[in-house]
């Protein structure tokens, strides 16, 4: 098998069950030998910020000489680096092996009343398959939707984090915050602590009850655990973390927002439940992990002149914390958005948001399922500001043409969009 074929036999598969469940990952985890009970797991879920999260642990576990594993969705530079080690992604033969370790059983599994497993499904037994063979000290796996019937809630991990509670993919996990924080809080399992930066009242609430039915230690952001901001500058976010008797220096996130503050001070906050539990972990690295810290699509500046940044908000809560960013960090420039979404996404919130923020927002589209096309947005959205391109690739060559050193260009919307965008400003830089 090749690797093109490996990888168009993964996206072959089903997207979701109408019956979402574990059943189908604990036949395959039976076949398999049980791989998941190998493997030294960390699991993250949350409405945003898993990602960011998972990326200052990593750099945490590294700083420490730990070779770390990590499983994350989506992909925004390449496919492969879904899974990962010490932040390289695995080759495109090990695809192929996994592939053709995995393949043999989903069709048998198929054949079953189960029924074949979805992509995410075949894509997590791999990962599960990929970091037992490897024997890593630590493993971390972010969820891909909800916790509590995700894929990867077949793993028993050493400590859970629920990075935060917001109104996102209600047509499955529910339409309220005491739904969706419940499906979360289904990764907390009996006797394993919990680090959250959940602020909601209703969602912590209900995270408080899981983690008591669980008799899991449960660290909260400002309870156990606080994050003192100091100041915002070019640098990035200033701040200080405080846990128990421990109070850091001052710690720098060049990842910029004040939610990257709660994303790092969950990290650092795993960090010290592991240092509890007798890892040898040296706080004076501390430092350097937050520092180095970097997460694509993530307020990420891909372009100087004129000024690009990259924000994959993809929900109210992600676009409100985009649009604070942008007014603590530029809120001189003149601001211009082009902007990408998908259907299923609560598009009539995020783009309520966007009112009074730009000078101007070029509605688009872009090749994918369930992409909106730019009409449609711009119909919802109501403003004067904004015009119609169907090529995202023509308006960003039409806008950054017409973009002075005054100006900053924003594209956000949807994580796959500014995946697309990623690509086109690489190669971009490559010519």
């Amino acid at each position: 098998m090749k690797y093109d074929e490996a990888i168009a036999w993964i996206h072959s598969r089903e997207k979701f069950k109408i019956k979402p469940g574990l059943k189908r990952m604990e036949w395959m985890m039976d076949r398999l030998g049980h791989p998941e009970k190998d493997i030294n797991a960390i699991h993250i879920a949350g409405t945003n910020g898993k990602g960011s999260t998972l990326s200052f642990l990593r750099h945490l576990l590294e700083d420490q000489g730990m070779n770390v594993g990590t499983f994350t969705s989506p992909y925004i530079i390449h496919f492969n680096e879904r899974i990962s080690v010490n932040g390289k992604a695995i080759k495109d033969e090990d695809w192929v092996h996994l592939v053709e370790t995995v393949k043999p059983l989903a069709e048998e599994l198929g054949e079953t009343h189960l029924g074949e497993p979805t992509e995410f499904e075949v894509i997590t037994a791999m990962a599960i398959v990929y970091f037992q063979q490897s024997q890593l000290d630590f493993v971390i796996m972010e969820t891909g939707l909800g916790g509590r019937f995700d894929s990867t809630n077949i793993i028993q991990p050493i400590v859970a984090a629920i990075t935060n509670v917001g109104l996102d993919h209600m047509n499955i996990l529910g339409n309220s915050y005491e739904k969706i924080a419940a499906e979360k809080a289904g990764i907390i399992k009996k006797h394993v602590p919990v680090v959250t930066a959940v602020e909601n009242n209703a969602a912590i609430h209900v995270i408080e009850e899981r983690a008591r039915t669980m008799e899991a230690e449960l660290y909260r952001l400002n309870k156990e655990f606080f994050v003192e901001h100091n100041y915002s500058d070019e640098e990035g976010e200033h701040f200080t973390f405080h846990a128990n008797q421990f109070v850091s220096n001052e710690l720098i996130s060049r990842m910029k927002g004040r939610h990257q503050e709660k994303n790092a001070a969950v990290a650092l906050q795993v960090m010290e439940v592991l240092k509890e539990k007798g890892a040898p972990f040296k706080r004076e690295h501390y430092s350097n992990s937050i520092m180095s810290t970097k997460w694509p699509g993530r307020f990420e500046r891909v372009w100087n002149n004129p000024l690009v940044i990259l924000d994959g908000a993809h929900n109210e809560e992600g676009t409100s914390t985009l649009m604070r960013t942008i007014a603590e960090h530029y809120p001189q420039q003149q601001k211009h958005l082009l902007y990408a979404a998908l259907e299923d996404k609560p598009v009539k919130g995020m783009l309520r948001q966007l009112k009074g923020n730009f000078t101007s927002i070029i509605f688009t589209s872009f090749d994918f399922p369930r992409a909106m096309n730019g009409k449609a947005l711009k119909e919802i959205y109501g403003g004067e500001n904004s015009v119609v391109q169907e090529s995202w690739q023509q308006a960003l060559d039409d806008i950054i043409g017409k973009m002075n050193d005054k100006d900053l260009l924003i594209v956000a919307g949807s994580l796959y969009f500014i995946s697309d965008v990623r690509k086109y400003f690489e190669y971009r830089s490559m010519v």
